[in-house]
This record gives structure tokens, sequence and C-alpha cells, in this order.
């Protein structure tokens, strides 16, 4: 062996065994001197404690910080001096391990550079008054200032490890509750000019991290791994921390932090957070109690991607942090409240700090979704900025735009209010809405919806509507209806309205919501209208359901409950053998029927003005109707209504011109048509120019009492009649008959079925040549010159009898 390497293994040998002695000497130092290193340790840290510090035992560990002299503090307790108030301990270490400096600890000093805490409890605590335990560190340094040859240089923590230690901040000033359970920190230092680097490793679990008690923790129970990049500046006062990634639970995200240290009066925080492809539940769980109960109402089917910014302040009373968070949502389904979106795509933002200076609460919580496409019950639409502002009251607010097929709307209706096919709809709407358990509630609508050529089936009526075209415009609180174009069979009906005060109508008071209507046709034929004569068919909407905030619940409400006042002018009017002219109406329909009002038409040469009303019962339909005809054509007024329900007076019976005022009410089936015997009421009649043809009243009568006479066709120039119907049984007012070939006077009662009873006195003399006397009160005088025969027609035992009346005076 060479001579230099033997000298220098001979150096190397003896530096090894003056360390070694060093050690061995200090450890031996230590051992015996334990009393005085102990009270030397608790002399340099009392330095900096105003309380109570308890160092159980010290026993120094050979190899443990080589070349180092590692020092095991067992049963470290510190206390600050209010402890007996609060019972809170600031740092109780069943094992405190520190190495410190050879050198320094030999010249009677205490350099630390390895702390490593086992077993350990560190609760830092403020009272609601705003002190805290953290006052036990003496913050007066003007006596070392004063004399700096009393304190060495600041201590530089090289290395530094926690495990089992249970950490804690609970401020009850503030309302923030920070713990966790540290499962292992370790990690590295370094100290260059502008101040420390650090590298360590976190595992711990955050069994609370509550920046406001009140309203819960975030994160709450949830594991923490990770590795952690850390940087501190002095001249700036701002620490900067950053791993990737970090585990929370089984979720890896994205953080990078500052804490600014020199800000007064608290230190502040700003944490970047991103978590990419995260599922909705998952990332609702790690935010505080209050926000996861509104955001579990919800569901996203698929992983977004999510950043969240925290900007807070340790300190502050602001009850922060304040929150950004953003989301990417695409092709999900959604479920909200009530119902699915499907296919949808979304930008989400949500912010605790909706209005600058007011505050991180609910309150002033906002969501907001930009560019949602999306469709529900198969109807695509899209929403350029929704949102949902105030989550203690919640309005939720937005432009709502759709264009589809018109029969898309049947998934949407489910069958119960109407059908459609063909065509297109297309709705622009911008609402603003209370949300009452997460469900739109009453929303207010400025826009418009349109249908263009489609066809409709209104269900609860069984009406057919073909090629109609509509146009609804919520201009203010009033719902404008125009450009609409109705078709059911032949008839066609343009149609604009207006509904005042629509939108606090419809939810509130649907009963008083009065739809007014100017409605022009150039040929109407009722019969294709007659459903709505009938009972609405399906379950009828109660007040429960009508407000249980189903959306076609509510329609169908409005739809029966709600009134129409119709204006009308129609050209021709159809109704089974009945056609009129020039017709104006005012209608005002109703959930029990409808009010007739100043119902014109021109009908037989003539012209008909009827009032009245019709009301809706479950077996028959009542109506009640005034009404003056003026000189119509008599057969084709009574071909027209087809003889009012008579048997024997029928259209072929008649000539001549009709006026005629009645009061009457009766009954009409759902299929239009007038309930046999059910008309009660006053009928007055004028005839002028009459006849009566094949009148089998009187022809009976003839083959009696004038059996030579021919009495089957009857010129009547005038005629003034008064009766009384009441259902099978017409009561004939004592009635002058002045005819071609008989002079009649009439009373008593008609029978439809049975019952008739009439007293007829016919003078027997000819008066065909009494329409050559011109004055009056001669004609009166000729009327009953002769002989009179006074005739009883009567029914009995379900025949006919004529004789002579014997209750004649």
């Amino acid at each position: 062996m060479p001579k230099w390497l033997k000298l220098s293994l001979k150096i190397l040998a003896g530096f090894v065994l003056l360390v070694v002695l060093i050690l061995v000497g200090a450890t031996l130092y230590i051992t015996y001197n334990k009393a005085k290193v102990l009270k030397m340790v608790n002399e340099q840290l009392d330095k900096s404690v105003d309380g109570t510090l308890i160092i159980g035992d010290m026993k120094p560990n050979f190899f443990r910080g080589f070349p180092d002299i590692s020092l095991t503090l067992k049963n470290v307790i510190i206390r600050d001096k209010k402890f007996a108030q609060h019972k809170h301990t600031l740092l109780d270490a069943k094992d405190f391990n520190v190495s410190v400096n050879t050198a320094a600890l030999l010249r009677g000093t205490i350099d630390i550079n390895h702390i490593d805490i086992t077993n350990a409890a560190i609760d830092l605590f403020t009272d609601s008054t705003g002190y805290s335990n953290t006052a036990v560190f003496k913050k007066d340094n003007k006596k070392v200032k004063d004399n700096p040859s009393e304190s060495s240089s600041s201590t530089q923590l090289k290395k530094f490890s926690l495990s089992n230690v249970t950490f804690t901040v609970d401020d009850r000033s503030k309302h923030k509750l920070f713990n966790f359970a540290v499962n292992d920190i370790s990690g590295k230092m370094q100290y260059p000019d502008s101040g420390w680097r650090a590298n360590f490793h976190l595992d711990v679990l955050a069994k609370s991290m509550a920046f406001n008690s009140l309203r819960g923790s975030f994160i709450k129970n949830q594991q923490l791994k990770g590795d952690f990049n850390a940087g501190y500046n002095e001249k700036t006062g701002k620490i900067n921390v950053s791993v990737l990634p970090l585990n929370i639970g089984d979720s890896p995200f994205k953080i990078n932090a500052v804490f600014a240290t020199a800000d007064k009066p608290s230190p502040n925080f700003t944490i970047n957070i991103v978590a990419d492809q995260i599922l909705w539940r998952r990332a609702s769980a790690l935010l505080a109690p209050n926000i996861t109960q509104v955001l579990n109402r919800f569901n996203i089917s698929k992983p977004m991607d999510v950043t969240c910014r925290l900007d807070g302040s340790f300190g502050g009373t602001d009850g922060g942090p304040k929150l950004y968070v953003t989301a990417k949502v695409k092709d999900s389904k959604i479920t909200i409240p009530g119902g699915e979106l499907d296919d949808c795509s979304f930008d989400g933002i949500f912010t605790n700090n909706y209005v600058k200076d007011k505050g991180f609460g609910d309150d002033n919580s906002a969501i907001k979704l930009i560019g949602l496409k999306g469709s529900y019950n198969h109807l695509p639409f899209t929403i350029d900025t929704g949102s949902i502002i105030n989550l203690i009251k919640p309005i939720a607010t937005g432009n709502f735009k759709s264009n589809f097929p018109a029969a898309d709307l049947n998934w949407f209706l489910e069958d119960n209010v109407a059908k459609f096919s063909n065509g297109t709809a297309d709705m622009n709407l911008r609402y603003t809405a209370d949300i009452i358990d997460y469900k739109i509630n009453k929303p207010i609508i400025r826009g418009s919806i349109n249908l263009r050529n489609t066809d409709i089936y209104y269900l609860p009526r069984n009406l057919k509507l073909k090629n109609n075209s509509i146009s609804l415009n919520f201009v203010g609180d009033d719902l404008v209806l125009n450009n609409i174009r109705l078709q059911s069979g032949r008839s066609i009906v343009t149609m604009e309205g207006r509904v005042n005060n629509f939108l606090n109508l419809y939810y509130n008071a649907p009963e008083k919501i009065l739809l007014t209507w100017q409605i022009r046709s150039p040929q109407l034929y009722l019969g294709e209208f007659i459903g709505f004569l009938g009972q609405r068919k399906g379950a009828p909407v109660t007040k429960s359901r009508a407000n249980s905030g189903n959306i076609v619940d509510q329609l169908s409400n409005v739809l029966e409950r709600g009134k129409a006042e119709m204006h009308m002018n129609v050209a021709k009017v159809y109704y089974k053998k009945f056609l009129a002219t020039d017709a104006t109406a005012d209608l005002i329909t109703t959930e029990d029927g409808i009010i007739i009002k100043n119902i014109g038409v021109k009908h037989a040469g003539g012209s008909l003005r009827i009032n009245g009303k019709v009301m809706q019962g479950k077996s028959l339909n009542n109506f009640a109707v005034n009404t003056t005809v003026s000189h119509v054509n008599m057969r084709e007024f009574f071909y027209a209504f087809n003889n009012f329900g008579l048997q024997d007076f029928t259209a072929e019976n008649l000539k001549g011109f009709l006026s005629a005022k009645t009061n009457i009410t009766g009954g009409v089936t759902d299929a239009g048509n007038l309930v046999p015997h059910s008309i009660k009421g006053t009928l007055d009649l004028n005839l002028q120019d009459a006849a009566l043809i094949n009148f089998k009243p009187l022809m009976g009568v003839g083959k009696f009492a004038f059996p030579f006479r021919d009495l089957k066709n009857i010129t009547i120039p005038k005629l003034d009649a008064h009766f009384v119907v009441n259902g099978d049984m017409i009561t004939i007012k004592p009635m002058q008959v002045s005819s071609s070939v008989l002079n009649v006077d009439v009373a008593g009662v008609y029978g439809l079925t049975k019952g008739t009873d009439i007293a007829l006195d016919i003078p027997l003399r000819n008066p065909g040549k009494d329409s050559l006397i011109t004055d009056k009160a001669e004609l009166a005088k000729k009327r009953f010159k002769g002989i009179v025969l006074h005739i009883r027609a009567h029914e009995e035992n379900g025949k006919m009898k004529i004789g002579w009346n014997k209750n004649h005076k």
C-alpha cells in the first residue's frame, strides 16, 4: 500500500474517531448532565413562551441525527396563561424529537436543525372575544433588540416530519374550524437569500375545513395525499404552494395556492383548483353542506371539467372564502327537480360573491349557465345565459329559444290537452321566475311563441283544427295573440286577441282571465265546433293539481276556468239546415258554458237577434235565450230549425213571413240537437201573407163542421198569436184566425204527445169576400154573423175527439 494512501486512511480514521468521541462525549455529557441540559433547553424555549412549558423527559439518540445530536423530548406540553378558562392545550406531544447542532451545544447554545413530532395534538384556539392561546408566544422583542448579544442567530429548520398528529384551528370569534388528522407530513427546507423553499409529502384526513362553521365544512372527512412544492419570499411576504396532483379521496386535483402572510389585519390566501373529468356528485361532496345540499338536488350524468378559485382570510369576519367555480358539461343528461334534460352542453359558473362587497353568503350566490343546449321532453332548446340568483330566495332568469316540429309538443303535453301534427313551432322567451323547492314557479315571461301550418286536435272538446297558425306575444303583463288562422273542416277563422294582466292571473286566479277576441270568418260551420257543448273529456283539473307546478296541469286548468269574450263577424254561418249571412255576435265563454250577447244574422229573407246563454250539464246542456225574429220566410225558418221539435206543425204546413219574439229555455244535446219537449217559455208571433197547408187539427175540424169546404190551403193575410210553451204542452192564448176560407177563434192547450184540449169558435159564413171590406168595424161585425159553431177538440184515451163545446158561454 502506498504511503500517501496509508497516511490518508489514518487521517480519515482519526477524523471519524474524533467525531465519534465528540458524539460519545456529547451523549455522555447529556446523560450525566440531563438536568442541566434540560434546564438549558427549557430556558432557551422559555424565551418565547408566556405561559406553561413542560418537558417531561429528555433522552439523547446517538445515531439518529448524526452528525448532530438528537434529543427526544417526552410529554411536551405548552399552555397559555388562560388555560384554566378555555381548557385548550396548545401543544401536547408524547414524542418531540429535535436534532441539535453539536458544536453549538458545546458552546452552550441550542441550534435546532430537524424536528420530528409524533403522537401529538396541536390546538390553536381563539375564544369569542378574540383572545387566542397563541398568546403563549411572547411578542415583545425589545430586550433582544437592545442587547443583541443575548440572542443567538435564528434557527434554520432543515427537515421536519409529523405523524399521528391532530392539528386544530378553532376560532370561535370568526366561526372558523380547521381540523386535520395528520398521518404523515415530512419534508426538507432550503434557505436562499430571498426566504425559504420546501418540498414535502402530505397525507392527512381533513375532518373539518370550515371557513364559516355555521355553514359547515369543505372536503369534510376526505383523505388528502400529495407532494407539495412551497416557497416563501421575504420581500413580498407571500408563500406559494403547488401540488400536482393532490388526491382528495379518489379524485386527483391540480392545486396552486398563494398565502399573503404580510396582509393586515390577517393573512389572506388564494387557492386555485383544477379537476378534469370529475362527476357532479363527487365534486359537490367536497363543498360546504349548505352548497352540497342545493347541488345534490341536481345531477349531471357524465364527468365534467371543473375549476375552482377560493379567496379568503384566515381571520376575516366576512364569512368567506370567496368562491368562483367553473364547469364544462358536454352531452350529458341533467336531472332537475321535476324532470330531466337530455343531451345538455354548457359552461357553468358558480360564485358566492355575485354583488361585490355584499359578502359571501347564500343570499349573494349565483349560478350561471352559458350557452346551454339540450332537450326537454323531445323539445330542443337553447338558453344563451341562464342564471339562478340568491340561493335563499332563488330567482331564475334567462333567454329561452327553441325551434322544432309542432308534433314534438305531444311529448310535452302528455296527450292531456292537445295533439299536434304537421307544421313547426318556435319560441323566443325571456323569463324571470321564483324557485320554490328548486322548481321554477310562476315565471314572468317576455317574448313570443309561434305555431305555423300545424294541425291541432283539442282533446277535451274533441275539436280538430287544420292548417293553423298562431302567434302568442307576451308584452308586459299582457298576452297578445295575433296572426291566428284556424281551420276546422270547411270553417276558416282569423283571429286577434288579448288578455290583460295575464301573467298574474294565470297562476293566482285563472277564473278571472278574460281573453278578448276579434274573430272574422268567410264561412263558419257551427257543427264543427259542437264539441264545446259537451262536458270536458278526461279527469277534471282540481285546484291542487293546477297548483302542483306541473305546466300541463296548469295550462289545462287555465283553458277550462278562463273566460273568452268573442266579437265575431262572419260572412256565412251554417248549422245543419240553417244558413245565415252577415252574422255578428258577442259571446263570452266560461267554464260552465257560453253567454250570448247581441247575435245578429240575416236569414230567410229577414233577420234574427238573440241574447241568452248555454250552460253545460252532465246529461244535457241547458239554454235560455231571448230572440227577435223579423220578417223571415216561415217555411225556410221552420225548416232551418227542424220545426223546433214540433211534429204536427212543420215547415210543410207554412207559408208567409214571420216576425216573433221569444223568451224560452230548453235543452240541447252534445250533438247540438234540441232535446224533445224540453222547451219552456213564451212565444209571440206575427204572420204576414201566411198560409196553413195541410194542417191536420183544422182539417179534422173541417171534416166535422165543413165537410164540403177545402181546408188544405188556408191563406191568412195577417195573424197575431201568443203561446206559452211548457215541454209537451203549448198553451194557445185566445187567437183570431182570419183566413180565406174560414174564420176561427182558437184558445186552449195543444199537447205534442197527449193532453190536447182546444176550443174553436167557427162562424159558418164564408169569409172569402171579407178581404174586400176595408172598414174594420164592419169587418168585425160581420165576422160572427150568422151561425157560429162552438167546437171542442180534445184527447180521450189517447184518441182525438172532436165535438160540441158544451162549456161555451
